[in-house]
């Protein structure tokens, strides 16, 4: 088996919600304001799933455009990643939906959870497969379909959240280029400062889980934020020595969409101007899994993100996790 194949991503896509939620929509529906959300957040509306839209459908529609772009059919695909918390139902996993409704019938097909940094550890998972040679193309989808276990009774938490996804297509690319570098990380000790605690095997849905409000995010909103500026900034640092650079290297960077003062205060410690940080925020708010596929597609179709750039990507979520990449376009 070849090994230290170079692997980059081919091409992508996303795929949103048609339905709207604006912050002035918020304000009758909790007791918040437009401008408290915009100073906290730096969101001013995000996207919501209506009808029968689903997280396999949002995947199978970036999916495709993803595919398209990458000039590959479905039948040359290898694996389907699916990063997400949010899959249509428990069993069975958003990707096997998502590789039936696009006929890849190549491909192994499995869900990886790891809330918002799901994206980066797809990444990370998908690049070693075609580094060891084990795969030629893997699909990589992060969804996130929040709006069904946000509580639209919290303020702290309903203002932040929304609903899409992003694809990818990674494949072998020339040396050089690529994923350069890219490593996972986790504290499973501070699982509680962003969790739902009923709807698992250990408390399942009863009727009182249910009149409790136990099945929507439950968010230590302060402790995530510290936790947050600090390891977004460690770990783009720890992978970029590893891949041979530094910060004043990047070309850009696109950071998870949580909060935009997070965003801001990382990137003043990273010395990075505000025209090299990837932002749609204020438009989707916290889509987890799908915010920095969606950032990279929007980045590509509006002449931001160039061939030969040197890329940061890093994110954070629940568990909690954190992860970080380096990418030579």
């Amino acid at each position: 088996m070849s090994k230290n194949i170079p692997a980059g991503i081919l091409a992508t896509g996303k795929a949103l919600p048609v339905g709207k939620i604006t912050n002035y929509d918020l304000e009758n529906i909790v007791d918040t304001s437009n401008d408290w959300i915009v100073e906290r957040t730096g969101i001013r509306e995000r996207r919501i799933m209506t009808g029968d839209e689903s997280a396999s459908g949002l995947s199978t529609r970036a999916a495709v455009i993803a595919l398209e772009r990458a000039g590959l059919t479905s039948a040359e695909i290898d694996m389907i990643i699916v990063a997400t918390v949010t899959p249509d139902q428990t069993l069975p996993s958003a990707a096997c939906l998502v590789q039936d409704k696009l006929g890849a019938f190549n491909a192994s097909a499995f869900d990886l959870v790891a809330g918002c940094t799901g994206f980066l550890y797809g990444l990370d998972v998908a690049v070693r497969y075609i580094n060891s040679g084990a795969a030629r193309h893997v699909l990589l989808v992060g969804v996130d379909t929040l709006s069904p276990i946000v509580d639209w009774q919290d303020r702290n938490t309903c203002v932040l959240f929304g609903d899409g996804a992003g694809a990818v297509v990674l494949g072998r690319v020339e040396e050089g280029r690529g994923v350069l570098a890219s490593k996972m990380y986790s504290d499973g000790s501070k699982a509680n400062l962003l969790y739902i605690p009923a709807g698992g095997s250990t408390r399942p849905a009863t009727h009182k889980t249910v009149e409790g409000r136990g099945h929507f995010i439950k968010m230590n909103g302060p402790e995530v934020f510290k936790f947050a500026v600090t390891v977004m900034v460690d770990s783009i640092n720890e992978v970029l020595a590893l891949a041979g650079h530094k910060a004043t290297e990047l070309d850009l960077l696109a950071p998870h969409q949580a909060n935009l003062r997070i965003i801001n205060f990382a990137c003043k410690r990273l010395k990075m101007k505000p025209e090299q940080v990837l932002i749609n925020i204020h438009r989707y708010g916290n889509m987890s899994s799908a915010a920095i596929p969606v950032v990279l597609d929007e980045a590509i179709e509006e002449g931001k993100l160039k061939a030969g750039d040197l890329i940061g990507l890093v994110s954070f979520g629940a568990g909690l996790t954190w992860g970080a990449a380096v990418v030579r376009w």
